[in-house]
């Protein structure tokens, strides 16, 4: 079974990474019961040489796995099924992923509102910059690095370093949120959109928009997030079709 190279639909097909989906193919079988509760997941050769994958690229579906809730690593053990899910709150690093958002709802969206008053023309030199390298870059890990740095000049900029120290604790579960995200839910030229609207929101000085850019920014990230953990919450309640 080779899952290398897969596309997926949504009106055009839209390529997706191996780990994309390695995760969908161990993230179904668990779901089915293939994999039960308490079961051991195959050693990571044998699901390579099954799935015809990279180590690495397993090991990151395998992370992402953990990140869902659905399996626990066990040193010198290996990996094992705990939910078959679905996912309630999956965590980053030492955050869960709903107190991740309350914190950033609370801190990032009034933090890009003082930036918009307080900025200076080196803090937009800077984040025009950074942006411009965010939109040509294609690595994944150095995008998610600019990502996190973006989110930390937005800080910087409104003129208060508790601030930027509250980012910076939470900088790590940025990093791996924004991978997650951008690995399983192709985020990323939608995030260069939503930030560029941040930038031309604090280049005008208007508090404002500069809000409003922020809270939709983060209103997509959890939107993404929800249709990743929970699929079916995300698509909303169906209705049976008329007989």
């Amino acid at each position: 079974m080779n899952l290398s190279d897969s596309q997926t639909g949504e009106g055009s097909l839209r390529r997706v990474s191996a780990m994309e989906a390695v995760l969908t193919h161990l993230r179904s079988a668990i779901e089915r019961g293939d994999y039960a509760v308490g079961d051991k997941l195959p050693s990571e050769a044998e699901l390579c040489r099954r799935l015809e994958v990279s180590r690495p690229v397993l090991r990151e579906a395998l992370r992402a796995l953990q990140t869902m809730g659905l399996t626990a690593s066990r040193t010198g053990k290996g990996t094992f099924v705990i939910s078959s899910g679905p996912v309630e709150d999956p965590t980053f690093g030492d955050y869960a992923a709903s107190d991740l958002m309350e914190v950033r709802r609370h801190i990032e969206i009034p933090v890009a509102g003082y930036a918009a008053v307080r900025r200076s023309a080196e803090d937009l030199d800077h984040l025009s910059h950074l942006l411009e390298r965010m939109e040509r870059e294609t690595d994944t890990t150095a995008w998610v690095a600019m990502d996190t740095l973006f989110h930390l000049a937005v800080a910087q900029a409104a003129r208060n370093p508790v601030f930027r120290r509250v980012i910076e604790e939470i900088r790590d579960a940025l990093a791996r949120q924004s991978a997650f995200l951008n690995e399983l839910g192709g985020r990323r030229e939608q995030s260069n959109r939503e930030h560029r609207a941040i930038i031309e929101a604090l280049a005008d000085g208007s508090e404002q928009d500069a809000v409003e850019a922020m809270a939709h920014h983060l209103e997509r990230v959890e939107t993404t997030l929800t249709s990743i953990v929970r699929p079916a919450e995300a698509d909303g309640p169906t209705t049976p079709e008329a007989p």
